[in-house]
């Protein structure tokens, strides 16, 4: 097998399939690397001139920091950054996508909820409206274990929301309302069956004034305590324990019946990205969600900042020149955020994804928007706003995963895919969390984590459409009730991050 991979013939790089010592003969390339080259990374293809724009997937990763002979390792040491010229052709190449008939499309076990929406999972969370009732939510959650589960076997889990604000900060404007939609957003999501909301009761974060700003109705599946009035943590404890427990019965009524894929909304996430993550995992999840919004369904493409430099592949198939604009105008307003600071979207990706083989930001966005595929894009959402259209569509968050997870959840994202080249152990509720490896050694290290190897690809061993293809039928199984891995280790409960926009007061 070649050792490198050649991934467009204007390319004047290509990537290293496994590690390549020095002297090893490329063929293909009628060169020799003339370094060590680590897995993932790149050789240069043929000579490329110092100043002149190094190319991957026929697109601008960079310019070359000095004159580079064939057969030179390239990398962050002389790939230099720099800002690239875009076309947005807002909707030039929009073409509305091939939806399949309703009787054609592929489905799912899903819990219908008495609205109508459909639920993969069914939970009972117990929500904190600020970080002052963090314990007295997590020792409630805890107490209902596996054994005193066991008489409710169609509840996936009491599990606690908790987070670090709440208080302390803005009393109103875009933190407060970014705070309180995101956890409006996980009790209304249709896998959660019923929920328990505790305060202090001093927060700035007031508890009846989140209720009413979020047009939530205590009833029998939404609770209050406030710990103040219940007479401390021990009387609060206690009184949640009995609420909780008289939810159970109602939460456990429900059975899994076939339900179209087009109730399936998939939040797209990577994570420890590695050179390899934009020829496997992340094209390959791509091919699934072109297979999912073929079926009905919805992706939401997130991660403002790790689109940085090829967002103009999104605003050339947006439905209207006023969504790609919507999308530009999330990108400035993240440009002017990290304006001055040693941030990602200036340049300097994470050690980890250094090492994996990612010089800089515009070669990590460059695989990191392949996982949208190649639908059109139909909408760009704010932070946790409610996904209403089909389809592939964006949501502005941040590149860190527990928190882009989160919105895209708050949302409507009933199902989160995560791509890893280096290693995650993500996971995520109410919405389950599947991962998918794009490299095979580190699936093989790391299989309690993983869900499915895309390494295959780089091995020569399957195409990016029979990946997939795996990867869609991948998540009908995880949306039919299959626990993924990181559901059997118990990850999730600690993953819940709003966005903590905003400076604290």
């Amino acid at each position: 097998m070649n050792p490198a991979i050649r991934l467009d013939p204007q390319d004047n790089v290509v990537v290293a399939r496994a590690a390549i010592t020095a002297g090893t003969p490329v063929p293909a390339e009628n060169l020799s690397a003339l370094q060590d080259v680590p897995a993932g990374h790149k050789l240069a293809a043929r000579f490329i001139a110092r100043g002149e724009q190094v190319l991957k997937y026929n697109t601008v990763i960079g310019y070359a920091a000095e004159d580079l002979p064939p057969g030179t390792w390239m990398h962050s040491h002389n790939i230099a950054f720099g800002a690239t010229d875009r076309d947005y052709r807002f909707s030039q190449d929009y073409r509305p996508a091939d939806i399949l008939p309703p009787s054609e499309r592929a489905t799912f076990m899903g819990i219908v909820r008495e609205d109508g929406r459909v639920a993969t999972r069914n939970y009972v969370g117990v929500f904190v409206v600020g970080n002052c009732g963090a314990t007295a939510a997590r020792k409630i959650a805890d107490y209902f274990d596996d054994e005193r589960l066991a008489d409710f076997p169609n509840v996936d889990g009491v599990v606690p929301y908790v987070h670090e604000m709440g208080c302390g900060m803005e009393m109103t404007g875009e933190p407060m309302d970014l705070l309180r939609r995101t956890i409006a957003g996980h009790i209304r999501h249709p896998n959660t069956a019923g929920a328990l909301v505790i305060a202090l009761g001093c927060e700035r974060n007031n508890i009846w004034g989140f209720l009413e700003q979020e047009k939530l109705v205590v009833g029998p599946k939404l609770q209050t305590l406030v710990i103040q009035d219940a007479g401390g943590m021990l009387e609060t404890i206690a009184r949640g324990k009995d609420i909780i427990r008289a939810m159970l019965p109602e939460a456990n009524k429900i059975k899994r019946v076939p339900c179209s894929a087009e109730h399936i909304t998939v939040g797209l996430q990577c994570g420890g990205s590695d050179g390899f993550s934009g020829l496997s995992a992340n094209p390959a999840l791509g091919v699934a969600m072109d297979l999912l919004v073929k079926n009905g369904g919805t992706a939401i493409l997130s991660e403002t900042s790790e689109i940085y430099g090829v967002e103009h592949t999104l605003t050339c198939r947006a439905v209207t020149p006023e969504v790609g604009q919507k999308l530009v105008d999330r990108m400035n307003w993240w440009l002017d955020y990290n304006q001055g600071r040693d941030t990602q979207i200036n340049g300097r990706v994470s050690p980890g994804n250094n090492a994996g083989g990612l010089a800089n930001v515009l070669e990590k966005s460059l695989g990191g928007a392949k996982k949208g595929g190649n639908s059109p894009l139909m909408a760009v959402y704010e932070y946790a706003h409610p996904v209403t259209q089909h389809g592939l569509v964006f949501m502005d968050t941040p590149g860190y995963d527990p928190v882009s997870a989160t919105g895209q959840i708050a949302g409507g994202a009933n199902l989160i895919a995560f791509t890893t080249g280096r290693g995650s152990c993500f996971g995520s509720v109410p919405a389950p969390t599947v991962k998918l490896a794009s490299n095979t050694p580190m699936f093989n290290r790391m299989k309690n984590d993983m869900d499915l190897n895309c390494g295959t690809i780089i091995d020569g061993e399957a195409t990016l459409q029979d990946v997939g293809r795996q990867i869609f039928e991948l998540i009908l199984r995880t949306a039919s009730g299959q626990k993924s891995k990181s559901e059997i280790v118990g990850m999730g409960e600690n993953e819940f991050a709003p966005w903590p926009i905003g400076v604290l007061a």
